[in-house]
Order: structure tokens, then sequence, then C-alpha cells
């Protein structure tokens, strides 16, 4: 399952984010997108998890929560077209 997860705090790194993933199941990538000019984050990011049920957990319980001093949105993330 592919997670979007926005509205991060723009100090947070794949590995922080792969951390708190992880505490809901196991995690194949993690992706922050970062701005190509200045190399900052862009304050959201993808999570790649091998199961479906692991994901909707993290996703019920993530969406809304505090995180680095901001409240995600974490859900399933569309795909591109």
């Amino acid at each position: 399952m592919n997670i979007y997860v926005g509205n991060l705090n723009y100090r947070v790194r794949e590995a922080d984010l792969q951390q708190v993933m992880e505490d809901y199941g196991t995690v194949s990538s993690v992706k922050v997108v970062m701005d190509r000019e200045t190399g900052r984050s862009k304050g959201f990011g993808f999570v790649e998890m091998d199961n479906d049920e692991e994901g909707a957990k993290a996703i019920a319980e993530l969406n809304g929560a505090e995180f680095e001093g901001r409240t995600m949105v974490v859900k399933e993330a569309r795909p591109k077209f």
C-alpha cells in the first residue's frame, strides 16, 4: 500500500518518518519530497507498506496525529496518471 503523509514539519527526514511508520508494520520504502532548488523538504512524503492491513491501521491511527509539532495528514496515495 502506498501512503501519502502530508503537513510534515520541514525538519522531518526519511529516517524519522520510517521510524513512526514501523510501529504499524513493515515499511518497504520512504520518500520525503524535496524542493529541487532549495534542497528543503516540501512538507510531504510517501511511505510504502507491504501489508495493506498494516497500512490501513497506520492511516487510521496517524491521520490527525501530531508529529514534530504539526498535525499530519495520512491517507492512501492516489496513483499518478
